[in-house]
């Protein structure tokens, strides 16, 4: 069997995408939130340029011979001058508070006193702009020559601006992301691993069941609704092999039990004399009760394993013609006569040809043995389907009708073998989903009636 990843794992593999995705669609939502608010407030959409341009000003960022800092206009800086003439840009020393060389003057002196304010990021107006939107924006930049606060006003939108935005964004967000997601697939493991100790509970129950205790079931307390119905299906399944199991065990001692009384009259013959004159009769008449039973469980066993077909069509006159013609022989050396009767037309049945014919036997050996010594058992095949086996022994009462195929009945010790192979001769029958059941025989004795499934 291949293991497959365990449940959590699964679970945190599907949640750290999911959460992703969730993360960049709520950072995409934000930003076009942001952007629809542009046209609800005075401002404008070069407000996304400042990113881009403010990494023009870091990259503008140069360290002289004599190791003071300046700015130094890159060719990108200088072709967006000339795209915006109105830009002006300023970077600031966070420990001097000064402008480098190179800043716009009208930016230096107008933020020399307030970028000594301790701020993430500003929003300005220079005082020269007769506009009151906010054109200028400055904040404090990791650069490769340190920390500086980078300052831009004039700038103009470009749809590249919006990558820039974006990532901005985003590289603000991922520490966010990284401990919420970290946080999150550390919380899922253990709801999951928690939520799952009631299977791991079952499994251990499960472990213990074994073929001296299938009547055990799985505890369905506190299990979660998703895995009920494995549960359910594990406890049918156990039901049902419970019952096999009890029908292999019923089975094993009817066998044991049909099987005894045969061979142990077998050998009290053997034992008692050799010189009787129906010694050798007795024993054929013995091994042959022998054969039929064993033929019978042999049978059973392989229609139970559905290993022989139940949808034959059987001419049923035929069938009980020919069981009936091998056991004349033997009824004529118990002193014992056979008589057939069938119908016209001859009925056809849906079954098995085998276990018709076993069944069959089975009844007609049982009422020779129950016949008196010179009777006639009859065999009539009505053209219902309806197969009659009538002796005229001793019969049975009401209460023996009742149970005579019930495991391990037996009518009398004082008629040997009576009754013999009766409850595998049910189960047979109802595998074929026929009916049996007991009559008395007008005058006395008993008439077996077996109701076939008829083809109309």
């Amino acid at each position: 069997m291949t293991i497959g990843r365990s449940l959590a794992l699964r679970v945190v593999c599907y949640l750290v995408p999911a959460q992703f995705v969730a993360f960049v669609v709520a950072q995409l939502s934000i930003m076009g939130l942001g952007a629809t608010h542009l046209w609800f407030v005075d401002t404008s959409v070069d407000e996304f340029a400042i990113h881009r341009v403010g990494r023009m000003v870091i990259d503008s960022l140069t360290k002289g011979a004599d190791g003071q800092m300046r700015l130094a206009p890159t060719e990108a800086l200088r072709a967006e001058l000339e795209r915006s003439p109105g830009l002006k840009y300023a970077a600031f020393d966070v420990e001097s508070y000064e402008a480098l060389p190179g800043s716009s003057p009208e930016l230096a002196e107008t933020l020399s006193g307030a970028i000594r304010v301790n701020s993430t990021h500003t929003h300005f107006v220079l005082p020269s702009d007769p506009k009151s939107v906010p054109h200028g924006y400055a904040d404090a930049r990791t650069t490769p020559y340190g920390t500086f606060q980078i300052a831009v006003y004039g700038e103009k939108f470009q749809w590249i601006d919006l990558l820039y935005a974006i990532s901005e964004e985003f590289r603000w967000s991922s520490v966010d992301f990284v401990s919420t997601t970290l946080l999150s697939v550390g919380a899922a493991w253990f709801a999951v691993r928690r939520g799952l100790a009631p299977l791991r509970s079952l499994s251990q129950e499960a472990s213990r069941i074994d073929l001296e205790s299938l009547d055990a079931r799985l505890s369905t307390a506190d299990v979660p609704s998703e895995a009920a119905p494995l549960v359910r299906a594990v406890n049918e399944a156990l039901s049902r092999l419970d019952a096999s199991a009890t029908r292999l065990r019923r089975y094993i001692a009817n066998a044991a039990h049909e099987l005894r009384t045969p061979l142990a009259i077998l050998r009290t013959r053997i034992e008692d004399s050799e010189d009787a004159p129906t010694f050798k009769s007795d024993l054929l008449r013995d091994a042959g009760r022998l054969q039929v039973v064993v033929e019978q469980m042999l049978v059973a066993s392989r229609l139970a394993e559905s290993q022989l077909p139940l949808d034959q069509i059987v001419d049923l006159a035929e069938a009980v013609r020919q069981t009936v013609s091998r056991h004349v022989l033997l009824a004529l050396r118990c002193e014992r006569f056979i008589e057939f009767e069938t119908s016209d037309p001859a009925p056809k049945v849906r079954g098995n040809l085998r276990a018709i014919e076993c069944i069959i036997a089975n009844i007609v050996d049982n009422a020779l043995r129950a016949e008196p010594i010179g009777g006639t058992v009859l065999v009539r095949v009505g053209s219902d389907a309806v197969v009659e086996v009538i002796d005229h022994g001793e019969g049975l009462s009401q209460s023996d009708q009742a149970t005579a195929f019930e495991p391990f009945w037996r009518k009398s010790d004082a008629v040997p073998g009576t009754g013999l192979g009766l409850t595998i001769t049910k189960e047979l029958f109802d595998k074929l989903g026929g009916r049996i059941w007991i009559e008395e025989t007008p005058g006395g004795g008993a008439t077996f009636k077996l109701a076939f499934q008829a083809i109309r």
